[in-house]
């Protein structure tokens, strides 16, 4: 053992298991071939990773089985058997390897276009909770309560409020769609109600609000259309406290069903 030591550089206790053993041992086992998926697998992955909007590979994995579903289930993928079940047997790591390329080659492009309503949010002014600086009555806030119920998939009705600054005056009108026509339209109607013309027309950023068509609208009547600060409730303070106040302790929290229309 002395000179097994010496000759090897061993510790003893090592030494005496290798004899014990019959022979050296790796210590490691051989580590499994990887996976090789096929350029079949590829394609389909980076189709649906185009449709998941990009997202990374711990996402995409959650994604994979969902999204081959509906888009077999809609005609927009056709994958055989075996391709099907590779790609719903990748790893999140491997996602992201088969992916490097693509994402090497499309770096530097935009990810997304920029909605249409981009232009039209940047047109509009913003007004904050402190921008009004005692404005005569005509200048109202203007919200949509919405009354989806417990869940928010489909079409449901949504309540248009209009609450004056100045005087506290508050119109609402039903919308049996989210629709900008429509919303004009409702608008247009509240118009005949109020007890003074519409000055001002400030509202949030949603899309219902910031396009073209309302945008027109206001101009064409002469009405300033101004918008708050996104994620700042308060600057609409007025229309909010009549969200809770009347809309919501009139109708309550119930679902009610709407119209589904083709968005413009």
């Amino acid at each position: 053992m002395d000179e097994l030591t010496s000759l090897t550089g061993l510790h003893r206790k090592h030494a005496a298991r290798l004899l014990r053993s019959g022979g050296t041992s790796k210590r490691h086992e051989v580590r499994p071939t990887r996976r090789i998926y096929d350029e079949a697998v590829r394609e389909a992955l980076v189709v649906i990773w185009e449709a998941s909007d990009r997202v990374c590979g711990k996402r995409l994995r959650s994604l994979v089985p969902i999204l081959v579903e509906a888009m077999e289930r809609h005609g927009h993928l056709h994958l055989a058997n075996e391709v099907r079940s590779d790609l719903l047997a990748m790893r999140a790591a491997t996602i992201d390897r088969a992916l490097r390329e693509v994402r090497e080659r499309s770096r530097g492009r935009s990810r997304r276009r920029a909605p249409p309503s981009a232009a039209v949010r940047r047109s509009v002014t913003v007004r904050t909770f402190e921008g009004w600086d005692d404005p005569p009555p005509g200048f109202m806030e203007t919200d949509l309560v919405a009354h989806s119920g417990p869940t928010a998939k489909g079409s449901f009705v949504q309540t248009l409020t209009v609450t004056g600054i100045a005087t506290g005056w508050t119109e609402c009108a039903p919308l049996l769609a989210r629709e900008q026509s429509l919303l004009t339209a409702v608008l247009g109607e509240v118009r005949k109600l109020l007890r003074f013309p519409l000055l001002g027309f400030d509202t949030d950023n949603d899309t219902v609000f910031l396009n073209e068509t309302v945008r027109d609208y206001c101009q064409t009547a002469g009405i300033a259309f101004t918008r708050c600060r996104p994620y700042r409730k308060n600057d609409q303070a007025w229309v909010e406290q009549k969200n809770g106040a009347v809309v919501r302790r009139v109708v309550g929290y119930r679902r009610f069903e709407g119209l589904d229309v083709e968005l413009r």
